[in-house]
């Protein structure tokens, strides 16, 4: 089955990416279930229910976090109710939420999907090595397909995770740098993985942000606030082709589709 992970949605255009990219994908190809990062999905930091809802409509059936999950204070009531709104699973016990959940595919497949944070640049959580280890027996028990998301900075953190997983999860799907690398590839024990997923947001910017605010930052050094850039979107993603029944991963490809590339026909025969 045909699993279909975004990255990191930025702001509202990212999430007019996705909801062109995910309208046009359905003539094209059968996803059995969509998994979109949605940390950034609000104004670029944090998400709220109306966005939750754009994305959910749009056709994102599970949304992961990361390390912006908590920013704006009006989601927080959507952290802790929405089942289909995931923060990562090793912050602290007694933290609102929750860090996995199971899902039905449209076949009716079920698949455990986990959102994990790196420690890595990122900050003082628990381990998410060992708490992958403690949790591993329990996920398996609800579905053979385990889709992890590993939120993470550290490129060797993440390379790391899908080596102490690789053949126990179907697939990790690297965010939180919103630059996709060139590394999506079926591990030797058949786990999918890519470092970084890359992001659904504006072309011409900083990683989802105006270049003119990013660079006033770096020159002054002085605290300066971002705001998401205009102008042409992309989707950038992963898909797995995942065996529901053994778990197993037969297949991974990448890419990334801009809006000008989403309405030329030629584009898609790739799909």
């Amino acid at each position: 089955m045909g699993v279909l992970f975004l990255g990191d949605v930025v702001g509202k255009p990212g999430r007019r990416a996705v909801r062109e990219f995910l309208s046009r994908l359905r003539s094209h190809r059968d996803i059995d279930l969509v998994i979109a990062n949605g940390e950034n999905a609000a104004g670029g930091v944090g998400l709220t229910g109306p966005v939750a809802r754009e994305l959910f409509d749009a056709g994102v059936d599970v949304l992961t976090g990361g390390n912006h999950t908590w920013d704006k204070r009006e989601g927080l009531p959507l952290v802790r109710d929405e089942e289909k709104v995931l923060r990562p699973a090793n912050y602290p016990p007694g933290v609102d939420g929750r860090g996995w959940g199971v899902f039905r595919g449209r076949s009716g497949s079920p698949y455990v999907v986990v959102s994990l944070i790196g420690r890595v640049f990122m900050g003082q959580y628990d381990c998410p090595f060992r708490w992958m280890e403690e949790a591993l027996p329990e996920l398996k028990g609800h579905a053979a397909a385990v889709i992890v998301d590993f939120h993470a900075e550290a490129t060797s953190e993440k390379r790391a995770m899908a080596f102490h997983l690789d053949g126990r999860v179907s697939a990790v799907a690297g965010t939180h740098t919103h630059v996709q690398t060139r590394d999506a590839q079926v591990m030797p024990g058949g786990t999918g993985y890519i470092t970084d997923t890359g992001m659904c947001g504006p072309v011409t910017s900083v990683i989802g942000m105006d270049a003119g605010d990013v660079l006033r930052r770096f020159l002054t050094q002085v605290p300066t606030r971002f705001e998401v850039a205009s102008g042409e979107a992309e989707a950038a993603g992963v898909f797995f082709e995942i065996d529901p029944g053994s778990g197993g991963c037969r297949g991974v490809e990448a890419f990334v589709m801009s809006e000008t590339m989403m309405g030329n026909r030629e584009a898609w025969k790739r799909f």
